[in-house]
C-alpha cells in the first residue's frame, strides 16, 4: 500500500477538519462497503475452500465417518460436523 499526503489531496477544508484530529499520524481510510472484496477473493482461497468442502460432503454421503474425515483432511470433528451442517446435512452422532 502506498501513501499519499492529504495535502496534495485533499480541499484544504477537508484538511484542517482532519487535522483537528489527527495531526502529523498515519491514518488508514477504508475502502466504501460496496467497494471491498469479498475474503479470499484475490487469492482464490474461497474457491479452494468450496472445492475442498464439497469433497467432504461426497466422502461423507458414500459413508466415510466425520472422524476419519477429520483425520484425512487436519481438521476437528467439529469442524467437518460444522462443514456438513452447512451442505445441509446433518451427521449423525459418533462415538470417538
Amino acid at each position: 500500500m502506498s501513501y499519499k499526503r492529504a495535502d496534495d489531496i485533499l480541499p484544504e477544508n477537508i484538511l484542517e477538519m482532519l487535522q483537528a484530529y489527527v495531526s502529523g499520524e498515519a491514518i488508514y481510510v477504508p475502502k466504501k462497503k460496496e467497494c471491498r472484496k469479498r475474503w479470499g477473493s484475490s487469492t482464490g482461497v474461497n474457491e479452494k475452500l468450496r472445492i475442498r468442502n464439497e469433497q467432504i460432503f461426497e466422502q461423507y454421503q458414500k459413508g466415510v465417518s466425520t472422524r476419519e474425515l477429520a483425520l484425512q483432511y487436519y481438521l476437528t470433528q467439529k469442524s467437518i460436523q460444522r462443514i456438513l451442517r452447512e451442505m445441509q446435512v446433518k451427521p449423525p452422532m459418533e462415538q470417538c
